[in-house]
């Protein structure tokens, strides 16, 4: 794949462990392992920081001195874009959109939000709904018009360029299980805006690995999720010289543990970070990660994954627990 053909900014702590989860193996009967990709570094960790890297350098070969993103109030993307540009000396406005109605105090203003400002974003908050794309494009004019040079990165950063995180990800998962003499079945991911899924794929499928990857929808129906990622790991293989290595088959969401909808939670996901939390010390998000979870247990106890060493991506996003802390607390036991 010769990922140094392309322009990259080191942000993250790379590799992330790849270690067992004993505690949640015996709860659920598999052996599962997980990939610390909360462990990245950079404003707490989280998936996107990868993603940023290869963003990062495209933005500073196009001479941009302000990134421009957007993402759901409590949004991890967000929180990484802003420290990110913090680092690196840009500028940063992002656009919050209120996704999921709350008005609660410590979903608008704490967790991630809190965040944002502390990393000197700024933030212009939209009704849940907006054309995200238009919004995007009418702060990149307004910061051309005084003399800016924007850099606009889609929600989640999740384009080719961006999923060339995961597609180093998925060479860092091979590499790390060849030198632990493990054979891995299936890897497990939350898909959301479609980045990191895509990025697995396509970068499993120019090695050759041949390792299916399931990911548990956060947002949308499964047709329309599977198509986003399937559209996407196409185009990164593409990008990486590949274009026919990437097949239809590879794509596989399952997306009936959305719940309500996208931020949405309920005592299922409460009881997915109480059980990682309670058996490995596993801190997950309640929108991303916690969500995949709920979706693995159950899986799990229907016998999906019966003899499979499975590896859960944990994509990081503690910092959005505060955020929910009115909603949460009434849920633990």
């Amino acid at each position: 794949m010769h990922l140094a053909r392309f322009p990259r900014v080191r942000l993250a702590h790379l590799p992330t462990p790849l270690e067992p989860a004993p505690g949640l193996s015996q709860a659920l009967g598999i052996d599962l392992w997980i990939k610390r990709d909360d462990c990245t570094g950079l404003a707490g960790g989280g998936n996107k920081t990868r993603k940023l890297e290869f963003l990062l350098g495209d933005a500073f070969e196009q001479d941009a001195d302000t990134l421009v993103t957007q993402g759901a109030v409590q949004s991890n993307h967000v929180r990484q874009t802003a420290a990110a540009a913090a680092t690196m000396g840009l500028k940063c406005e992002v656009i919050l959109e209120e996704r999921t109605g709350s008005k609660a105090v410590d979903y608008t203003r704490n967790g991630n939000v809190l965040m944002d400002r502390l990393f000197g974003a700024v933030i212009r908050s939209v009704p849940g709904g907006s054309d995200m794309p238009a919004e995007l494009e009418k702060t990149a004019a307004e910061i051309r018009s005084k003399g800016g040079k924007p850099y606009v990165i889609p929600g989640g950063g999740s384009n080719p360029i961006g999923a060339l995180g995961y597609v180093d990800c998925a060479r860092e998962i091979v590499i790390q299980a060849d030198e632990l003499d493990l054979a891995i079945d299936r890897i497990v991911t939350a898909t959301g805006s479609a980045g990191t899924h895509a990025g697995l794929v396509a970068g499993l499928a120019v090695l050759g690995a041949d390792i299916p990857v399931l990911g548990i929808g956060v947002r949308a129906p499964k047709e329309k999720q599977e198509a986003n990622v399937l559209k996407l790991a196409k185009e990164t293989a593409a990008l990486l010289g590949h274009p026919d290595r990437v097949t239809d088959d590879m794509v596989v969401a399952d997306c009936d543990y959305v719940g309500e909808g996208y931020g949405l939670i309920d005592q299922g996901v409460a009881d997915a970070l109480m059980l990682a939390a309670r058996t490995d010390g596993l801190v997950l998000d309640p929108v991303y990660s916690a969500k995949a979870m709920k979706g693995l247990i159950a899986l799990a106890k229907a016998g999906r994954f019966e003899g499979e060493r499975v590896v859960f991506l944990h994509t990081g996003g503690a910092q959005g627990l505060f955020g929910y802390q009115g909603e949460l607390e009434p849920m633990f036991g």
